[in-house]
């Protein structure tokens, strides 16, 4: 099945046994780029840069940032929201019955204009997706932003944040260390948390020392399939604790994040018969999985899915319930059942979202930047941010409803940093899809709420 840029979705079959990471890439122009750009606008005030002098002094009561490709971040920051797995005065493991975050404060952004970033690996513009990682970074420690699409002028009053979660896969494969050296030579003392790093410990916590190899299958998005972040970080975590390291097989999606998103690339419109709902994609999404592993001649059952994008837990129990309905299916109707074998009784999801949470917590603490006593945040309510398409952007770059046409939004080059062609405005529940808000509410209901408290006056 193709979706409707044309681009299938593909397998990417990883069979690593016994993975090691590969070396940190290096730093080169693209990283370069950007830090030399923020270092030359000190005010903060230019387009990708920020502020060196507000990480002066105490920096506990500034807010958390958080940023994906679009909405599937919300999926992590609601675990962050909810979790209750420290005690807030001591610091130290075990529920107290009180938000473990409760007094901390939160920026969410998500780049929905250039969403989905799974896709640009596939246009061969691997460093154009680097380089956006590295604008949303500087968003989150920056000040500027619009108030709407339209807006004459910008505004310089967002607060800057002490930490950084890149609550996105795809990000994380591609930018993590980008981001974590271009702060270390901006001389900021922020942390980054990421999400892939946190997928693969949950993974090697649900491995035991005497387990035979074991198989893990990632859903994910074409990107980090291609990036092969996943198999590199769970041979690394297993490896370290001594453990044997499972068979990784992937699934890389072109389209599942896009159609959760309601994005009209991807999901189907009017009355057409084409197969390219939720439902449909992740249907052909676990089938295309497990058919290619049982070609591949293994037979040792999937035991463990990680979502491997943080779109996919607000769908999670479709997967699980696709991966059920496969177990128990029977396509000859000759009583072969061919994929029972492979897929185990009883499969355990991994939602890298709370362990995220929890590494975000142990950072804190250990930085000493948890909001102390009867300290509060500069922010007195959570902020969400959309990128959304800039009025400069000429109308043959845009589709009928506005939105970033495929052709020039993967066929940007890097290093144009003084062109602005989305803006950054504040999130508002109307902007989303009628389908994102019904999975927001339904499945994120902290998010929801935050996301409809009342403006103040």
């Amino acid at each position: 099945m193709l979706n409707n840029l044309g681009i299938a979705t593909v397998l990417s079959i990883a069979l690593l046994i016994g993975s090691h990471a590969a070396a940190d890439p290096p730093v080169d122009s693209v990283v370069n780029q950007m830090i030399l750009h923020a270092n030359a606008q000190p005010s903060g005030e230019a387009p990708y840069s920020f502020d060196k002098s507000a990480y002066k002094g105490d920096l506990a009561k500034l807010p958390i940032g958080v940023f994906d490709s679009g909405i599937g971040g919300l999926t992590v920051l609601e675990a962050i929201l909810t979790l209750d797995a420290f005690n807030n005065e001591n610091l130290r493991p075990g529920p107290d019955g009180r938000a473990d975050f409760e007094k901390e404060r939160f920026i969410y952004f998500g780049d929905q204009a250039n969403m989905p970033y799974g896709n640009y690996a596939s246009y061969g513009k691997e460093d154009f997706l680097r380089e956006l990682i590295l604008k949303d970074t500087l968003f989150l420690l920056g000040k500027r932003s619009w108030d709407f699409s339209t807006a004459s002028e910008p505004r310089f009053d967002k607060p800057p944040v002490k930490a950084i979660v890149i609550a996105c896969n795809t990000a994380t494969a591609y930018g993590l260390e980008d981001v974590r050296h271009a702060i270390q030579a901006w001389g900021i003392p922020v942390f980054v948390v990421g999400v892939v790093e946190s997928g693969a410990r949950g993974v090697n916590e649900l491995i035991s020392a005497n387990d035979a190899s074991k198989t893990v299958a990632v859903m994910a998005t074409v990107g980090t399939c291609n990036s092969l972040a996943y198999p590199k970080a769970i041979g690394r975590a297993t490896g370290i604790a001594g453990k044997r390291t499972p068979t990784v097989i992937q699934q890389g999606s072109a389209a599942l994040a896009g159609a959760i998103e309601g994005d009209p690339a991807f999901i189907k419109s009017g009355n057409e018969p084409s197969d390219n709902s939720v439902a449909d994609y992740i249907r052909d999404d676990v089938t295309t999985l497990v058919e290619t592993y049982r070609q591949s001649g293994s037979t040792k059952p999937i035991q463990m899915v990680v979502l491997g994008c943080t779109h996919f837990p607000l769908v999670q129990d479709e997967i699980v319930n696709a991966f059920e309905r496969l177990r128990e299916a029977d396509p000859d109707n000759d009583g072969s059942y061919p994929y029972k074998r492979l897929i185990a009784e009883e499969v355990q999801l991994i939602n890298p979202a709370e362990l995220v949470a929890k590494e975000l917590f142990r950072k804190l603490a250990a930085e000493r930047l948890w909001i102390k006593g009867d300290q509060r945040s500069v922010l007195e309510k959570d902020a969400f941010f959309l990128s959304v398409t800039s009025p400069t952007v000429v109308p043959s770059a845009r589709t009928s409803t506005g939105e970033l046409s495929v052709a020039y939004k993967y066929g940007r080059e890097t290093k144009r940093l003084q062109v602005e062609d989305t803006r950054v405005v504040p999130m508002r529940v109307n902007m989303l899809p009628a389908a994102s808000r019904q999975l927001i509410q339904t499945r994120l209901p902290e998010v929801w709420k935050l996301l409809n408290e009342p403006e103040a006056e």
